[in-house]
């Protein structure tokens, strides 16, 4: 809610379908402290009133810590037990039934003491929350995990971290068919879990996600709304756990626009992408 021209929530849900949203992120305020993009507050904040907009048109949120850029909670909360509270801190404050950590660069994704931090504090919000849903959302190459994605996938295991969903972000790799780079990273998931934690095929997917970038990402990739459409057929028919998108404030057209927080940088109708994922 704080950059990128966000929209109505409620205005997205009846022109899509969609019910849930994910909700980025959450960072840290200054030490252990969780604050929406690092500086508003949980309560009484634009956040809190698209939740309850959200949930009053009958949908609901994940939030998602983390991200690219920002101060995280990973590196600033000095134990797991310390980073469970503050993930803790915003499951009481909006009653969550699942929780996102986008863990990406050099600060949480690729520093291995974090990486384990963030597992072990997941392992604690699962045993005190029961029933919530744990998701990791991270960087990949196109066929499958990168040594830091198939090291958090191991130690999550190793700690007994129970995570519901690894999530990839098939994108930026400079690709010229995002489509056939999606498939190949999500087999390269499908093969890493199976022999990880001797899933079946079917078992794995259903760990599994994709996060995309719709229209023009960061690295001039295209993903129109029919490769978004193929993408998300493949997904439903191989029983993928979570689809998601970067990010309903860019679900808008402004061809030749390029890679901007507000549209899509491609020829499209308001929403396009959205429309297409509540089909999942």
């Amino acid at each position: 809610m704080g950059w990128g021209d966000p929209p109505n929530p409620a205005t997205v849900m009846n022109a899509t379908g969609i019910k849930w949203f994910t909700m980025a992120f959450v960072l840290s305020s200054g030490g252990c402290n969780p604050a929406w993009d690092g500086s508003r507050p949980l309560q009484g904040s634009a956040d809190a009133n698209a939740i309850a907009a959200i949930r009053a048109a009958g949908g609901d949120v994940v939030p998602s810590f983390g991200g690219w850029s920002g101060n995280k909670l990973g590196p600033n909360c000095s134990t797991p037990e310390a980073l469970a509270g503050a993930y803790q801190q915003v499951i009481n404050a909006y009653h969550l039934k699942a929780i996102d950590i986008d863990i990406e660069n050099s600060d949480e994704f690729e520093n291995e003491a974090v990486q384990d931090r963030i597992l072990t504090a997941l392992k604690i919000v699962k045993q005190n929350n029961p029933g919530i849903q744990t998701v990791v959302t991270f960087g990949t190459s196109t066929t499958g995990p990168t040594y830091y994605g198939n090291r958090l996938i191991d130690r999550s295991k190793a700690l007994g971290a129970n995570i519901d969903i690894f999530t990839l972000m098939p994108f930026d790799f400079g690709s010229s068919n995002i489509y056939n780079d999606t498939v190949a990273a999500s087999q390269g998931l499908n093969n890493k879990l199976k022999a990880t934690f001797g899933w079946s095929t079917a078992e794995a997917y259903a760990h599994q996600g994709i996060s995309g970038m719709n229209g023009v990402s960061d690295q001039q990739e295209m993903t129109t709304t029919a490769t978004w459409q193929n993408i998300t057929n493949w997904a439903k028919s191989n029983g993928l756990g979570r689809l998601a998108f970067w990010s309903v404030n860019r679900d808008r057209g402004c061809a030749g626009g390029g890679v901007v927080s507000n549209c899509s940088g491609i020829a499209q109708n308001d929403w396009d992408f959205t429309r297409i994922t509540a089909g999942f």
